[in-house]
């Protein structure tokens, strides 16, 4: 038998080795190493800071009730983005026309008996233990992924989608879009449609169509809003848009609140925890639709600014893995996040500021909500996956 230095011991596999069992489990350190961490520091950064938010708005009448919460949904959100991340991208791909499917049956779903009215919507799924759901959040990734295997496919075959893939691409953004707007859910229909509309853009469809495409949604938000579709609560919300005055004890009174709150903030704020109307509870559902208004009030514009370069940070990251892509599905899932981000954050700002509907939409990472928090990390994992399947080719 062979002797000499190392020969007298026993040779250990890759499989037998220490710790590999753990980097088989968790795909091997490398996966990690070469995520995004960028981006998910920056959408970490933002939940927490959103957390500080929301216990500043809600914490004399409920204590550490929502910050708990808050944090809670953060951390099962983290733990959504991994499982996305450990996904392997042509499962991915195989599996998006699944969870597409399974998005619409709860979209469904929740217009059955099933569904509960919030606010005039009816969006929500109760659960026990005092949880919900909210499907039409979970149905903006899952339209990510639908929109992004059906033009894909034709776009790395044949470099550019004909008629029949658009017009397949159109129908599967409005069967969801159509069930939001059933609820009525305003707003989320109005982030799918945006994000239908940015994805089918990036695929290279010809101008032509993509005037076509504004004006079908032109029109169904002319049908939304002279039609029994949307429910008195959102008519409400849209009239005191135009006019204040017109709902001065409701919508109206909300909406000049959260612009006192936001212009008595100046550059630096009245200090955490310290803001006149978000400490007197003026502001109803400060904690979700205008958590905003209590960065502008305690944090001042610097801070509220601060805010938004990071959630521009999150949109940016998002198109530099989109422009990197080595595939068309990559590509056109990276721009969708990017879009329904960006148009999210438009909306909601614009509300708060008064220079947009109030149309009940969350601020990504910072507005308290379970299921507005999940869908956004899982949006994280997903353009994680895409970015490491661009750097493993």
């Amino acid at each position: 038998m062979p002797t000499g230095p190392g020969l007298d011991r026993p040779v250990l596999s890759p499989r037998s080795r220490p710790g590999g069992l753990w980097a088989r489990a968790s795909g091997g350190s490398a996966l990690w190493w070469r995520s995004d961490w960028g981006l998910v520091v920056a959408a970490l950064g933002l939940s927490l800071v959103g957390a500080l938010l929301v216990y500043s708005a809600t914490r004399h009448q409920s204590g550490t009730a929502y910050l708990v919460r808050h944090l809670f949904n953060t951390a099962v959100g983290v733990v959504l983005a991994a499982a996305v991340t450990r996904t392997g991208y042509q499962w991915l791909r195989a599996a998006a026309p699944w969870l597409y499917l399974v998005s619409v049956a709860g979209l469904v779903l929740v217009l059955t008996p099933v569904g509960s009215t919030v606010n005039g919507s009816h969006s929500w799924i109760l659960l026990p233990g005092g949880f919900s759901v909210q499907p039409s959040e979970f149905a903006k990734a899952a339209l990510c992924l639908g929109m992004a295997i059906i033009l894909g496919e034709r776009i790395d075959r044949e470099g550019r989608p004909d008629g029949r893939d658009l017009l397949v691409a159109v129908v599967v953004a409005a069967v969801p879009i159509g069930l939001v707007l059933v609820q009525p859910d305003l707003g989320s229909a109005l982030v799918l449609g945006a994000l239908a509309f940015g994805v089918i853009a990036v695929a290279g469809t010809p101008k032509r169509w993509l005037a076509a495409a504004v004006a079908l949604v032109a029109a169904a938000v002319v049908v939304a809003l002279t039609t029994p579709v949307l429910s008195d609560y959102q008519r409400d919300r849209l009239t005191a848009f135009a006019n204040p005055q017109a709902d001065p004890q409701g919508i109206g009174y909300q909406t000049r609140q959260v612009r006192i709150a936001i212009g008595s903030g100046g550059w630096q704020g009245q200090g955490l925890f310290e803001g006149r109307q978000t400490q007197g509870g003026f502001i109803p559902y400060q904690q979700t639709d205008f958590v905003f208004s209590v960065a502008g009030e305690e944090l001042g514009f610097l801070g509220a600014a601060g805010l938004l370069l990071l959630l521009g940070f999150v949109v940016l990251r998002a198109v530099l893995v989109a422009a990197r892509a080595q595939d068309a599905f990559g590509r056109l899932l990276a721009s969708g996040v990017a879009v329904w981000f960006l148009f999210q954050v438009f909306e909601n700002v614009g509300m708060n500021l008064g220079v947009t509907p109030v149309t009940g939409l969350p601020l990504p990472f910072l507005s308290y909500g379970g299921s507005s928090m999940f869908a956004c990390w899982l949006a994280i994992g997903l353009i994680n996956n895409a970015h490491l399947a661009a750097r493993r080719r």
